[in-house]
């Protein structure tokens, strides 16, 4: 019965989704590519091993790119399918070359799904972290097409675990393997009856690593910081920098600041300039050359010439940086805790800096969680509490390296789970 309803809950959504389209672009790329993904074509090769791997958005496409990396590597001739729900993903990831065909994941529907696994024709079916579709799920099963969940977290306040969740407990049973990033979750697969439960941890910080090993560089960056510390600020929403830029206003001592905003929105950092009473500047590197409110300027004509002030703060304009500016940091603040979750402290944690981030949404996230145990990690909630945290570590070097290192060897120690996740996908076959 509850899957009867699902499967009109979905026809319902498709429909909403047709009129939300009209007016809303992000829906109409969606729909669009749903359009796009009902005419995906066979698999014309019946011979060639297949591997289906799905990602909810980028995020769980960064968390699963080892994997599918690996996967490459391991089996060269192989056919890779990446599918993506949400366009924010697919829009970016669309011509990522480790893959064979990427794609929007089709409605949860009983005829989609026959479709579209008729046309994947996959040997082994990978999701990511917090993907449970029931109709996709039941029908790999059915077909017994070996399934995996990967880098999965689970909470005692989810449907599975509650007396009424039988209808979520059953998508459990359909993974022939759920590799989770702690013990926790593990326990809590078992006390409702799922057994084939791994403790693997999370491809995130196989991801970072890699990411650290190629991380660019930025000769411009290198020339900002001086010899000054520097603090970077990533992926910063509203929320966070109504904390932040109160302390950047009453900081004295030297100190370079970079800001990385969530969304590249120009009218927003104009917003954040106009509040602060230090000196800013908007920053888009490509290469050697600069840009600066649209003004094309050479390697001579650098606008952080004009940055010389005790503390300066560079808004970066521009996408595809932060995972290797932190290499340039001392230390790091982390957004989105205040209102949507915590992003990715790996990203500054592996190069080893004192980390900071908002609350409270950072519960979801393990390794927010161990780092915070640890000490390396502090939360804040207001300016205040962030001036006395940041203060300390700013004046006292001995707590700053001991911060920097719990955060730089947590990530080394708890690097791996591609390995484990490579082994079982093995066991399939």
């Amino acid at each position: 019965m509850f899957a009867f309803f699902y499967t009109i809950g979905l026809h319902l959504l498709v429909f909403l989704a047709n009129i939300v389209a009209l007016f809303h672009p992000k829906t109409r790329k969606w729909v669009e590519g749903q359009r796009g993904t009902l005419s995906f074509r066979r698999n014309e090769e019946p011979n060639t091993l297949v591997f289906w791997v799905h990602a909810a958005s980028l995020g769980e496409f960064e968390q699963g790119r080892p994997v599918i990396e690996a996967i490459r590597a391991e089996y060269p001739h192989a056919r890779i399918v990446l599918s993506f729900f949400s366009p924010s993903g697919y829009e970016i990831r669309k011509d990522y070359d480790q893959v064979d065909d990427v794609c929007y994941l089709p409605v949860d529907t009983p005829r989609n799904v026959k479709r579209f696994l008729d046309s994947v024709q996959p040997d082994v079916a990978l999701f990511i972290k917090y993907e449970f579709w029931y109709n996709y799920l039941h029908e790999l099963k059915k077909r017994q097409i070996p399934t995996f969940l990967f880098s999965a977290i689970f909470r005692p306040n989810q449907l599975f675990f509650k007396p009424y969740g039988g209808f979520y407990r059953r998508m459990l049973f359909c993974f022939n393997e759920i590799l989770v990033q702690n013990e926790a979750s593990k326990q809590l697969l078992n006390s409702v009856g799922y057994s084939s439960a791994t403790v693997a941890g999370d491809t995130r910080l196989d991801r970072v690593v890699q990411i650290a090993k190629q991380a660019k560089s930025y000769p411009a960056i290198e020339a900002f910081k001086g010899t000054a510390p520097l603090l970077v600020i990533g992926s910063a929403w509203p929320d966070d920098m109504e904390v932040l830029i109160p302390f950047l206003n009453q900081w004295e001592a030297p100190l370079k600041v970079i800001v990385a905003p969530h969304e590249i929105n120009t009218e927003q950092i104009q917003q954040w300039q106009k509040l602060l009473k230090k000196h800013s500047e908007r920053f888009t590197v490509y290469s050697l050359e600069f840009k600066v409110d649209g003004l094309e300027l050479g390697k001579e004509a650098s606008p952080l010439d004009t940055l010389h002030s005790p503390l300066d703060i560079l808004f970066l304009d521009t996408i595809g940086m932060l995972a290797s500016l932190f290499r340039y940091a001392d230390f790091a603040y982390v957004g989105g805790a205040f209102k949507d979750g915590l992003h990715n402290t790996m990203e500054p944690a592996v190069y080893g800096m004192p980390i900071f981030f908002g609350q409270p949404y950072y519960q979801k996230f393990q390794e927010a969680l161990d780092l915070l145990h640890l000490g390396g990690a502090t939360t804040i909630a207001t300016t205040q509490e962030f001036t006395t945290a940041f203060t300390e570590v700013y004046q006292n070097l001995e707590i700053r390296q001991q911060k920097a290192g719990i955060c730089h060897n947590y990530v080394q120690k708890n690097a791996g789970a591609t390995a484990k996740v490579m082994a079982s996908i093995r066991s399939a076959f």
